[in-house]
């Protein structure tokens, strides 16, 4: 099972090229401060605008500094099946642990439709698969039944849920009768999502705050929810203001503070404003205190 704190890990840039030595430092500060997971390359790793040569080297770096120290799920989404297909059978060829896949956004696929693309996917290669679903992005989303019928593959083990439906799983545990990991996508209800059954978050704000994020993890894992809404409550300015513009510019932002590499966007991603700069360094500020 999947738990815990899980960095979705971002991908940084020198000169417009990805920055390999910047990656491998903050894959180490990462384990280092205690994050249970990375999830390469999904949104907040600039997928969108990487080349797949880029996506490729960017999960091998991964892959090879983790070095089996800590889980590694490697985004592999597309609306193209075939090229998920293709991005998956890499990963598990360069020793990802799982994979994370998207539903089919922009081409809008029916509920058969995302069933049947999730279906190859899984069919085609041998490692777990977890369904993110996040409809305000993709416009699509997995309705319940969808959900469980997917499930009932034997590699579809997690989901990661940025559906802002608190009640999604509990509705869904009560129907999924297996080990499954839910896996909350968004960082300022990741801890009433725990409450209602969940097991983590893949996380934006692990990429600077890890230690902190790891930690609320943990005392949800224990039961200890009162630890962990402290830690919920410290980290809730820097959850707000790294998405008071399109992400990953503010989250990059932050990471460059902390000295571990640039603050550089691929475009149409643009740097933030000296506005949204001061409510961050004011959040990182106030949570170092």
């Amino acid at each position: 099972m999947f738990q815990g704190s899980y960095t979705a890990l971002i991908t940084p840039f020198a000169n417009n090229l990805v920055d390999e030595d910047a990656l491998a430092r903050l894959i180490e500060w990462q384990i280092e401060q205690g994050s249970h997971g990375l999830v390469p390359v999904g949104t907040t790793g600039e997928s969108p605008t990487l080349s797949h040569h880029e996506h490729k080297r960017v999960i091998e770096i991964t892959v090879d500094v983790v070095n089996g120290r800590i889980p590694v799920i490697a985004g592999a989404g597309s609306n193209s099946t075939a090229e998920a297909i293709a991005l998956s059978l890499h990963a598990q060829s360069v020793g990802a642990d799982a994979l994370l896949h998207v539903a089919g956004y922009y081409n809008r696929p029916s509920q058969e439709g995302l069933y049947q693309h999730f279906k190859a996917v899984h069919d085609a290669c041998d490692l777990p698969v977890l369904l993110y679903n996040i409809p305000p992005r993709c416009i699509v989303g997995l309705d319940l039944d969808t959900f469980v019928r997917l499930s009932q593959l034997p590699r579809i083990v997690g989901v990661k849920d940025a559906t802002t439906d608190l009640s999604r799983p509990g509705k869904e545990r009560i129907r999924i009768d297996k080990e499954f990991s839910w896996l909350s996508g968004e960082d300022t209800t990741a801890v009433a999502y725990n409450a209602a059954g969940g097991h983590g978050c893949i996380s934006v704000t692990a990429n600077v705050a890890p230690a902190q994020c790891s930690a609320m993890q943990t005392a949800c894992l224990q039961g200890d929810y009162q630890t962990a809404l402290q830690y919920q409550d410290r980290l809730m300015p820097l959850h707000e203001a790294l998405f008071l513009e399109p992400s990953p510019a503010g989250v990059k932002y932050a990471v460059s503070q902390l000295g571990l590499c640039s603050d550089d966007c691929r475009q149409p991603i643009v740097s933030i404003s000296r506005g949204t700069k001061q409510r961050i360094d004011k959040a990182m500020d106030q949570l170092a205190e």
